[in-house]
Parts: structure tokens; C-alpha cells; sequence
């Protein structure tokens, strides 16, 4: 077993709820660099040998601690543990962003304004399924079946996030997309949940009705609506729902699209809608 670090021995002061580990500097070979991985460990953890199911999560400075949180913690820690009397209880694996390079890291399709620059979306994937879920297989009690494995974001986490959903149906049953990131490459993730999905797993999909801000006046850039940018981003999910009821997705069965109004895009909208999120994915 890999040399696991408690996250409270590294970082002091900090708001982390639970049993937070830390493996430092993983070593990347699909995307070349390193990064820390974080698991927060589910309340019942530590007392018998029950396996969980598992969640991957991005930008993961935001999940647990709000002493690392760049724009807002989404309390993941404290609300996984508030839903474990409910007896839903997680592995949660939360891989942070590097940085600059995040934006590359989470689009798998090209640039709008640098049409020759292609993102690094598909060997962030790689890392995810190839390095990281192998290590947490390893080292901890998982189960690792694909009907038990969740991968979730928000913004170009939700774009990342359902994309590899869709790339790698073998490996991901469970997809928590939140305020998805929909207009890269030309809104290509349409096209591939066209192409790609079949109705497996489930999948929950969020949006609320104050999210245009993101687009900062790019609206030619984007293809988005300038007259009410907000409802353009509404539109743009409204999208990726209706193509995965095509493609055999069942409202309130396997798919679950919650609309919040006045919600913006930060992080304190997530936390809001995490619960619900996390009840229709693990329940």
C-alpha cells in the first residue's frame, strides 16, 4: 500500500470534516506532471471490512477544505457525512486542477478562439482510468465494478465529467455533471452523447437560471446569446438533456435534470444541489 498521509497532519488550520487522506505528488506519465490525490474515507470506514462505492471528483482544493478553496468549498466531506444514517456512504477521490493548465485538462475538444490548439481532455481520462483508479483499487476497499463508480464535476469538472462517462462506459456507471461547461468544441459533447451514449448508468444534470456571467462577453466566441446570456447557458444543458433522452436516458429513473432558479455559477450553488445529486446517484 502506497505511503497515505492524513490530510490533517499536512495542513493546519483547515475545515475538513472526516478522515481525509493524502498520497503527495502523484506522478501523471499520460499528462507529464505531478499533482497531490486526496480520499476522504465514508464515517464506517474504520470498523469492519465493508466495500463502498466511489466518487471522483475534480478541482480538488474545492471539495473538502475551504482553507484550499479557490472560489468556495462544496462541503463534500460534511454532506456525505450527514447522509450516512441514510446509509449512503462513499469513497470519495478528488484529484485537484493544475492550475494554468486546468482548462487543457478538462476539454477534450479544440479551442474556439485557438481553433490549431487541442485540449488534453482524453489523457486527463487516461490518467484517471489507467493510474489513479488501479491505485485506488489497490489501496483501498473498493467496489470497483462500473454500476459502483461515479465520476462528477462542476463547469468543465461537468464537461470532463460526462465526457468520460461516455468514453469509458466499461469503467464509469454514475455521472454527476453540474453547470456543464457545454459550448467546447463547437458543442461537440452534444455530438458524442448523440453518438456515444446508450442508456447505461445514470446520470444526474444540473443548471441554474443565473450562470451567463461565465461567458464575460464572449458571446461570438461561445455561440451564445447576448441578449440574455443566462438563458443561453439554460438552453445549452437543456441540450445535453434532451439528447440523452434520445438516446434511452428515463427522467427520474436514470436521469435526473434539476433546474435552480436565481442559482449562479459557484460553488455555493453546488453544495445546494450536492445532496440531491448524491441521493439519486448512490440510492
Amino acid at each position: 500500500m502506497n505511503d497515505w498521509q492524513r490530510y490533517s497532519d499536512l495542513h493546519q488550520p483547515h475545515t475538513v470534516v472526516g478522515d481525509l487522506r493524502v498520497l503527495p505528488q502523484v506522478y501523471s506519465p499520460q499528462l507529464e506532471n505531478h499533482r497531490d490525490v486526496l480520499v476522504w474515507l465514508p464515517p464506517s470506514y474504520g470498523s469492519g471490512e465493508r466495500r463502498y462505492p466511489v466518487i471522483y471528483m475534480h478541482d480538488g482544493q474545492n471539495l473538502f477544505d475551504a482553507q484550499t478553496s479557490y472560489s468556495g468549498e462544496w462541503q463534500v466531506d460534511e454532506t456525505l457525512t450527514t447522509l450516512a444514517p441514510e446509509g449512503l456512504e462513499a469513497i470519495v477521490v478528488g484529484l485537484p486542477n493544475a492550475g494554468q493548465a486546468r482548462s487543457l485538462e478538462y476539454n477534450p475538444y479544440h479551442f474556439a478562439e485557438m481553433p490549431d490548439l487541442m485540449g488534453r481532455g482524453a489523457d486527463y481520462m487516461r490518467f484517471l482510468v489507467e493510474t489513479i483508479k488501479p491505485l485506488i483499487d489497490a489501496d483501498f476497499r473498493t467496489l470497483p465494478e462500473a454500476s459502483q463508480t461515479a465520476i462528477a464535476g462542476s463547469s468543465m469538472g461537468g464537461l470532463i465529467s460526462l465526457y468520460g462517462f461516455l468514453m469509458y462506459p466499461q469503467v464509469f456507471g454514475l455521472c454527476g455533471a453540474f453547470s456543464t461547461a457545454y459550448w467546447f468544441g463547437d458543442r461537440k459533447l452534444t455530438h458524442d452523447v448523440l453518438n456515444r451514449a446508450t442508456g447505461h448508468g445514470k446520470v444526474y444534470l444540473d443548471v441554474g437560471t443565473r450562470e451567463g456571467d461565465i461567458f464575460d462577453g464572449r458571446w461570438s466566441t461561445w455561440k451564445v446569446r447576448s441578449d440574455d446570456p443566462h438563458e443561453s447557458y439554460v438552453e445549452g444543458v437543456l441540450e445535453l438533456r434532451d439528447a440523452l433522452l434520445k438516446q434511452g436516458y428515463r427522467s427520474g429513473e436514470n436521469l435526473l435534470y434539476v433546474e435552480e432558479a436565481d442559482a449562479p455559477h459557484h460553488e455555493s450553488a453546488w453544495t445546494r444541489r450536492l445532496p440531491v445529486a448524491l441521493r439519486f446517484l448512490l440510492g
